[in-house]
């Protein structure tokens, strides 16, 4: 999809020197699916401590042989 898109020529010129990319396009590709990655592992992060255990649940009771 073409979007035209201002963002800072300093900032895109050194995002593509630091990651090493041929194109701004690479630049703005890694960027976004940083972005996207970071996104979901702040989402994880969220559902700690909001599940609640049984404290007398028994994982080696299931594993009985009948």
């Amino acid at each position: 999809m073409a979007t035209n898109l201002a963002i800072d020529d300093k900032l895109i010129e050194e995002a593509r020197r630091i990651g090493k990319h041929a194109t701004k396009k690479g630049v703005v590709t890694e960027a976004l699916l940083e972005y996207i990655q970071r996104r979901k592992q702040i989402e994880i992060l969220d559902l700690f401590h909001s599940v609640d255990y049984d404290p007398d649940y028994d994982y080696k009771e299931q594993r009985k042989k009948p």
